[in-house]
């Protein structure tokens, strides 16, 4: 495989772009905005150059990633040469139909259709399409140049032949896939997101604050971060969605996301993204300072 397509600019995409074109492959990025692609580009080139820094890869390879990535707005454009299309949109429903219904379309046959949702069926978005069985999940964790992990969804029609060559490419990116199928918030988000979700119960309920379940989480379990921080880090509004998905599809009272969660995503409260969650995010600083109303 030599020719992939990234759909969708931000965090996840061009996280994925940029591991794409750092082992070797040819992408083109693709944003309804020009201004988030020039976004994207740059955050890219700062990635690269902390990886230099860090001696993790070459000043030459920095140069040669950074060229093997193009840019366009148009979808179509930005396919036609894919062999791979890897959409990172975000995660809406109704969007990501629309996008797999213009991918059927616009792209050659043969073509493998995958999905970086985190909670959304794969058979779902498989069922605009005329050809199901090229149509897989690709689960890449945050940040994606860092983390290890591709959870790579079946879908109900997905063929054998699509899924392993997903799980060597993945490989070839120097990431370990585990292969998991289509069932609501696939593996990852089904054990995660309801423990998020019982953490900010015991904050609503009042059993302790927002660094003292953290703290607990961190020595306790040896977690890296807490759970309330790791949803801020993932954005609430995205860890209510999982929680709706997960809810919806299995229509188990346990998934129903916790109403803190809910006016907090309502408020516009989403985590780091918005500069507040359950800690505050000053630009340029370091440093966690819970949130005022948890304080």
């Amino acid at each position: 495989m030599k020719n992939v397509a990234v759909i969708g600019s931000g965090t996840m995409g061009n996280g994925i772009a940029h591991v794409f074109a750092q082992h070797g492959l040819s992408v083109s990025l693709i944003d309804i905005s020009e201004e988030a692609l020039k976004k994207a580009l740059a955050t890219i080139e700062k990635n690269l150059d902390r990886q230099v820094e860090k001696g993790v890869i070459s000043p030459e390879t920095k140069k040669a990633s950074i060229q093997r990535i193009s840019t366009t707005t148009f979808m179509k454009e930005g396919v036609k040469n894919a062999e791979l299309v890897v959409e990172a949109a975000t995660e809406n429903i109704d969007l990501k139909l629309k996008i797999f219904r213009e991918l059927d379309e616009c792209t050659a046959p043969g073509t493998i259709l995958a999905s970086n949702t985190s909670s959304i069926s794969i058979t779902k978005i498989a069922s605009v399409t005329k050809s199901p069985d090229l149509v897989i999940g690709m689960h890449f964790m945050n940040p994606v140049p860092v983390m290890k992990l591709v959870e790579v969804i079946r879908g109900y029609n997905t063929s054998d032949s699509v899924t392993e060559k997903i799980m060597e490419l993945s490989r070839t990116l120097g990431k370990t896939p585990v292969e998991v199928n289509d069932y609501p918030g696939f593996v990852a988000n089904r054990i995660l997101m309801p423990m998020i979700n019982e953490a900010i119960y015991t904050l609503y309920e009042g059993v302790a604050g927002v660094q003292e379940i953290d703290t607990l989480m961190k020595l306790g379990m040896a977690h890296p971060m807490g759970p309330l921080q790791l949803a801020d880090f993932i954005g609430l509004d995205v860890c209510l969605s999982i929680l709706n998905v997960l809810h919806d599809g299995f229509g188990n009272p346990k998934y129903a996301p916790c109403p803190l969660l809910v006016n907090m995503v309502t408020a516009g409260h989403k985590g780091v993204k918005s500069g507040f969650g359950f800690y505050q995010y000053k630009p340029g600083s370091k440093d966690l300072v819970v949130a005022e109303r948890f304080s």
